[in-house]
């Protein structure tokens, strides 16, 4: 979802923005009506990260998944050994890709739990001398929450925060890098945003593409080519809104109390069921299972009939998945539980 604020926004802009006779997707990216648009997004964010001075904003394309080769290209810097933990689809996609690069140390890995868990910091056997330490720190597909921040020490921490990106605040100086795909929480896909500490820019391996070099995207304003216009617009208009709400702070609440009572009605009713541990469950990804199967297209077709969708679990582990993203309002997720109770009392 995108906050329905926004799209009216958008909508009312979307032939003529602020009298320029121009919809934003038909502007020059270096016209004096985009860069003002740019600057103003990029100044919003870095407010509402309260992201340090000494971190680049980097906006670019090609989703969170071209990081995966970006990440070891340009912070290797001259080191042979990256850390990953290994806690569901994404991290084993970001390994798969590593390794292309480099030798990977798996730290930890939850695979023999089904990865309904996240490793503790004691259980991560981190190498010191690695290039960085990658995680994710939320699993969209099954739903795995990391309830801290791993200490590693002087090795910088990389983090995919592709679906927990502005949903709370974040000490940024805790990490070297984080990345995240703008479809979760930022806006429509097209858009990556990296933010990336300034030590870590400028040893990329020899045979980096230019565009795949981080310190190129520094160095021109993310505008080394023609950036996604729109979905920057759109972006920008969603850190506004942001800021409108009270903030991350305002956002953590809300998403939080969200989550909780979604996980009450889960727990409360035999019904259904939730794997993951609950200290470590998703604030924005509440994946659950019927007890009876053969309900789920039913499950599915009466939600979609009352205007609930997109709950499908994905295809690797079935059931049922309800993203709770910032958009998504607290009467949704009343719906959702109110359906869920009805559902149950009708088939259970």
């Amino acid at each position: 979802m995108l906050p329905q604020a926004v799209l009216e926004i958008a909508q009312r802009e979307m032939l003529d923005w602020h009298g320029s006779g121009m919809s934003i997707m038909e502007m020059s990216h270096r016209g004096k009506e985009f860069t003002s648009v740019a600057h103003k997004m990029a100044s919003d964010l870095r407010e509402v990260m309260s992201i340090p001075d000494n971190y680049k904003v980097l906006f670019l394309q090609g989703g969170a998944s071209s990081q995966f080769a970006m990440i070891p290209m340009n912070l290797l810097r001259g080191k042979s050994v990256a850390d990953y933990v290994n806690t569901g689809d994404w991290s084993r996609k970001a390994i798969a890709e590593a390794q292309r690069f480099c030798s990977v140390n798996i730290v930890a890995t939850t695979e023999g739990d089904n990865f309904t868990s996240a490793p503790s910091q004691a259980q991560l056997n981190l190498d010191p001398d690695a290039a960085y330490v990658h995680y994710v720190p939320n699993e969209t597909i099954r739903g795995v929450e990391f309830d801290y921040i791993p200490d590693t020490g002087d090795v910088p921490l990389v983090a995919d925060m592709s679906s927990t990106i502005l949903s709370r605040p974040v000490d940024l100086s805790k990490f070297g890098m984080i990345y995240a795909g703008a479809q979760k929480n930022i806006g429509p896909a097209g858009l990556t945003l990296v933010i990336i500490r300034d030590d870590l820019l400028g040893e990329t391996l020899a045979t980096t593409p230019t565009m795949f070099d981080y310190q190129v995207h520094a160095d021109n304003g993310s505008m080394y080519n023609t950036p996604p216009t729109y979905g920057l617009y759109l972006a920008g208009l969603v850190f506004a809104w942001l800021k409108e709400q009270g903030g991350l702070p305002a956002m953590a609440a809300i998403n939080q109390r969200k989550a909780e009572k979604l996980y009450r009605a889960i727990d409360g009713d035999s019904f259904y069921a939730n794997p993951v541990t609950k200290s470590q469950r998703s604030w924005m990804n509440v994946p659950f299972t019927l007890a009876d199967a053969t309900l789920d297209t039913l499950f599915l077709s009466e939600a979609e009939s009352q205007g609930m969708v997109a709950l499908k679990g994905h295809r690797s582990v079935g059931g049922m998945r309800a993203s709770i993203y910032n958009a998504m309002p607290e009467a949704g997720v009343d719906a959702l539980i109110a359906f869920m109770a009805q559902f149950s009392r009708q088939h259970g």
